[in-house]
């Protein structure tokens, strides 16, 4: 008999799976933070803040055009949870199947109207002179590439679905390495700058989404991949019901976030070059900070999946106490660190000239605190909202989170109170906080036990 890849959560110790399984989560979320922190070391210590500018506005681009593609894989991964939950194996193939048909259509459209409107795009983020060029190269490059962005996305999904966050961390690894490796031949050795960088990333994601497929193939009896071609190219329409009425929030969510931080960085990169560079710096380091939340967050979502199919709500809140213990601690230290060693943690990524960037860091400092604490928070309600699949609270989540809060927050401290770029960049820490609030009147009121498997 064939032994299963697909690990089970409904029973078991609960802290020591949560841990097990986020663990590979974070390190895979650390090296892609990583090997994106290197196209900007790389690229600043080169070109200095013009360049450092031009990777974070491209990138910013980027983030924003995977919203589909990180919102629908999240859904994906929910839904297996669940079929895992509910004894529902045997469908498990047949809605990879009608997954993969969606988000390959959804990556060339998102492609195509990325490449036609590329130039209103870096107008709207008011990408500083000095920088267009370079940003302009990094977002082509990216667009072209996209689809095996998707792809990757996807496969990873379908992994993490069925509780194997091991393997999806391998082929990030050897990502990381090859980005790496390809950042110093395309930036340094050709002097290609940006784009260079665009193309290290692009290269390094199709190589992993390629290890990736082509282990689910080796392995698909194990994985109960039961699947052929028709899966693909017919998908099922209630299963694609299903991730649409589910997907579409998080894809809206997704996007709304996306677009905010697009909006609310387009303000901070009209206050000139040094704002815009020191920005793509605190979006690093923040990241940096957010691996354990989003980590936990992954993991919580596909364990509370599976225990609420097998109606096991004992388990459900026990999950969301261990995150909380765990995102809040990693807060806590995150927290610690920059406010001792703000200037040595962002002097990393610039050299003496460009004192002008390290001067903003003492005022952002605060702000840092406030985006851990947010972050902790978040990830262990996100997780009971998203593990749930209640694509109602998902939507509310979405359009208060992602528009409401961060845009207006932001627009009254950064325009009304005049704090300027702090203003802004305090008005999207504070609504980091939203979904924290929302996913707790969720779990109070117990609506998240009502939620369904299709038959």
């Amino acid at each position: 008999m064939t032994k299963s890849h697909i690990r089970d959560f409904t029973s078991g110790n609960v802290p020591r799976q949560l841990i097990v399984f986020a663990l590979p989560l974070f390190l895979a979320n650390l090296l892609q933070v990583v090997y994106n922190m290197v196209d900007m070391v790389v690229v600043g210590q080169l070109l200095g803040k013009a360049g450092i500018s031009a990777v974070s506005v491209g990138g910013d681009v980027t983030h924003f055009l995977t919203f589909i593609a990180m919102g629908f894989a999240s859904a994906g991964q929910v839904l297996i949870a669940k079929y895992i939950g509910a004894d529902q194996r045997e469908k498990i193939g047949r809605f990879v199947g009608t997954m993969s048909f969606f988000l390959f259509c959804s990556a060339v459209a998102v492609s195509a109207l990325g490449l036609i409107f590329r130039h209103p795009l870096l107008q709207i983020m008011n990408t500083p002179a000095e920088a267009y060029e370079g940003a302009l190269a990094y977002s082509v490059i990216s667009m072209v590439g996209l689809v095996f962005i998707y792809g990757y996305n996807a496969v990873s999904a379908i992994l993490r679905g069925m509780g194997d966050s091991r393997h999806p961390f391998i082929f990030i690894g050897i990502s990381a390495v090859l980005n790496l490796v390809l950042d110093v031949v395309f930036v340094i050795g050709l002097g290609m700058g940006s784009g260079g960088a665009a193309l290290a990333t692009v290269i390094s994601q199709t190589v992993s989404f390629l290890c990736c497929v082509g282990f689910l193939a080796a392995h698909r009896d194990q994985f109960s991949l039961h699947m052929s071609w028709q899966d693909f190219l017919h998908p099922d329409r209630e299963m694609l019901a299903d991730l649409v009425k589910l997907g579409t929030p998080m894809a809206i969510k997704s996007a709304s976030i996306q677009f905010s931080k697009l909006f609310v960085n387009s303000f901070i990169n009209g206050y000139g070059v040094a704002v815009s560079a020191f920005a793509g710096i605190a979006n690093k380091i923040s990241n940096i900070a957010n691996l354990i939340s989003m980590a936990m967050n992954t993991a919580g979502s596909t364990m509370v999946g599976q225990n609420i199919a097998a109606v096991k709500y004992d388990r459900v809140r026990s999950i969301l106490r261990s995150l909380a213990v765990i995102t809040l601690a990693v807060a806590a230290v995150c927290s610690l660190v920059i406010c001792l060693f703000p200037e040595e943690i962002f002097g990393l990524f610039m050299d003496d000239a460009d004192s002008d960037v390290l001067a903003i860091v003492p005022g952002y400092i605060p702000i840092a605190v406030l985006l851990f604490a947010g972050s902790a928070l978040r990830a262990v309600m996100n997780a009971l909202i998203n593990g749930s699949g209640n694509h109602r609270i998902n939507f509310v989540t979405a359009i208060l989170d992602g528009i409401v809060l961060r845009v207006g927050l932001s627009l009254l401290f950064g325009l009304g109170l005049g704090l300027e770029h702090y203003g802004f960049w305090l008005g999207d820490a504070l609504a980091g906080f939203t979904p924290f609030w929302i996913g707790l009147v969720f779990y109070m009121t117990g609506l998240w036990k009502k939620e369904k498997v299709r038959k």
